[in-house]
């Protein structure tokens, strides 16, 4: 059996910043190369409160705390981002990805959130006006708005 750090949420094993015990093949095939989780060692128990004061800080505690972020993100309006696009063309190189997202609406004065909140349903590969859904809690969803730009 190999105990791990895990650093991202595992099904049926555990959250970020646990430390659990799994078998030597699934942590050294599956959890290692895919950056889930550490080889614990005294050094990297340390860097386990690191962890989970980081994902703390994303964290949406509750239904009432979800509402507050939601009233946030409305009144945040539509959210500015740019990405490389040939010149004269709406087609973006590449598309936007939710980390950009996340990072635009902390940039706009909002909260910092955990990127797999953002909900896209296509990608996003072109200049112009765009909506996302954003799940804050099982009961509450805000859509965001956003508007593309070339760089």
């Amino acid at each position: 059996m190999a105990k791990i750090i895990l650093t991202t949420d595992v099904s049926n094993l555990g959250g970020p910043g646990d430390i659990v015990e799994v078998k030597d093949g699934y942590a050294r095939n599956y959890l290692l190369p895919r950056g889930y989780a550490i080889v614990a060692s005294k050094g990297a128990e340390k860097n386990v409160r690191t962890i989970k004061r980081a994902q703390e800080s994303r964290r949406i505690r509750d239904l009432d705390h979800a509402k507050e972020i939601k009233a946030t993100l409305e009144g945040l309006g539509a959210i500015q981002l740019s990405g490389k696009a040939a010149e004269g063309s709406k087609k973006l190189f590449g598309s936007i990805t939710t980390a950009e997202i996340v990072d635009a609406i902390k940039a706009a004065g909002g909260p910092l959130l955990d990127k797999r909140v953002i909900e896209l349903k296509d990608h996003i590969k072109t200049v112009g006006k765009h909506s996302v859904g954003a799940r804050l809690h099982p009961d509450v969803r805000v859509d965001v708005r956003l508007e593309v730009k070339a760089k």
